[in-house]
């Protein structure tokens, strides 16, 4: 499949002038020091704290950082990129976007670097460690944690309505109306930042079609976005709509700055679709709802008649950090040796569990038990353990202009500005592009 390559998606010189300018902050550090940009919130606090260790131990191979909003980091780094002036640590999430980057030769092939330090390759979930490998050579390592989407709840509201937690769609869709009639939006919905909505999409499309639908997306066949299974997802994405599924005014609610978890939390709704990535904001943003057991959680419920095993998640398997090919010969090193002996040193896969996540390292059953957060860390564990597929992201599968397509277009269902049929049509047209 035809590929756009990163100067191609580059918006120029000039906004990436405006854009790094706009970022500037985080530690100070000697002119030289390797170049380290993450996305606020989640593990950003774990990250940051491991890099202050590294450099107070490390004067000679110092790392300087900053973070972004999610949304704006997308674009910020992808511009970046393309322009040759990324950071030395790229953080992604593998998929076709790190298959533009090894395309446009903007990032170092690390497959040496495992090989002569077995140690590194052999402390991640091999399926994790998979993710960031392209053509058979890896490009990007883990960084943090298994991140499945599941639906989380509000166990106080649910018991005010005498609900139980839905285990197909056709009890999920009978909840819409109880929730309704309590006067509670029975899910909050981040439709702002727009990429929330995929996970609607990406799990019905699973449970109704399994994951070969999506991988003929990927493979770039003709009319794929065609296929009965994401007709009807986008079908039943609309019911939802029509129903009263979503919270009023969902298109207006940003999920960078929390609302969404905010609605769930306050009692305002009763569920939200979202990554393990959120409990972490939950612990911070709810102390007291999270202290008195308050936050319940669920796999997404299976489709009758569905092709696909009701055991699959989507998500993320981790994030990853690749090494800028731009990157001074100094920076390389400093980001290698960190890779090597910061990350994922006992302190920062500690603090990853103490935040309430699942490192992607292996041997850490027993801390996970002994974790204050232990019943939402094994739920974690064993979701994305035991599922047959783990499907990334499809934003993040894609390459970069058909991913960017999909999310407009998808934004557009829920608003119900187009039908199934005229999102299909819309998405083949970028098919080998």
């Amino acid at each position: 499949m035809k590929r756009r390559t990163i100067p191609m998606l580059v918006a120029g010189a000039a906004a990436l002038a405006l854009t790094l300018s706009a970022c500037s902050g985080g530690d100070s550090a000697p002119s030289g020091s390797a170049t380290m940009w993450t996305v606020s919130g989640g593990n950003e606090p774990i990250i940051q704290a491991s890099v202050e260790r590294w450099n107070k131990a490390n004067e000679t191979l110092q790392i300087k950082t900053d973070s972004f909003a999610n949304d704006a980091y997308k674009t910020k780094v992808r511009t970046a990129i393309g322009a040759g002036e990324g950071p030395t640590f790229i953080y992604g999430w593998g998929g076709g976007v790190l298959r533009d980057y090894v395309e446009a030769d903007q990032v170092e092939d690390l497959s040496d670097f495992l090989a002569e330090n077995p140690e590194v390759a052999n402390r991640y979930i091999p399926s994790v460690l998979a993710t960031g490998q392209v053509d058979g050579k890896t490009y990007a390592v883990p960084n943090t944690n298994n991140q499945p989407v599941m639906i989380y709840y509000n166990k106080d509201v649910f018991e005010k309505a005498g609900a139980t937690p839905p285990k197909t769609w056709e009890e999920l869709m009978d909840l819409v109306k109880v929730f309704n009639d309590q006067g509670v939006a029975p899910f909050a919905l981040g439709g702002q930042s727009k990429w929330p909505n995929l996970m609607w999409l990406q799990y019905l499309t699973d449970r109704i079609g399994g994951p070969e639908v999506f991988k003929a997306v990927i493979d770039g066949k003709p009319d794929a976005w065609s296929d009965p299974a994401i007709i009807e997802a986008l079908t039943k994405i609309q019911e939802l709509v029509d129903a009263g599924g979503f919270i009023t005014g969902f298109s207006s609610i940003a999920a960078d700055s929390g609302a969404d978890r905010a609605l769930l939390h306050t009692g305002k709704a009763a569920m939200l679709m979202q990554g393990a990535w959120s409990y972490q904001s939950f612990v911070t943003e709810a102390p007291a709802f999270m202290k008195e057991d308050k936050l319940g959680f669920l796999p997404f419920p299976s489709v009758a008649g569905g092709k696909g095993d009701p055991t699959n998640v989507v998500g993320n398997p981790s994030n990853f950090f690749s090494v800028s090919s731009k990157a001074t010969p100094e920076q390389k090193k400093t980001a290698l040796a960190y890779i090597k002996d910061g990350m994922f040193d006992k302190e920062y896969i500690q603090g990853l569990i103490d935040s309430g996540a699942v490192p992607v390292v292996t041997g850490i059953e027993d801390q996970l038990k002994k974790s204050p957060d232990a019943d939402f860390l094994t739920f974690t564990y064993e979701l994305a353990s035991n599922a047959p597929h783990f499907q990334l992201s499809w934003d993040q599968a894609l390459p970069s202009s058909q991913g960017d397509a999909m999310l407009t277009n998808l934004d557009q269902i829920f608003l119900k500005q187009i039908s199934p049929e005229q999102f299909a049509t819309a998405m083949n047209a970028t098919l080998g592009k």
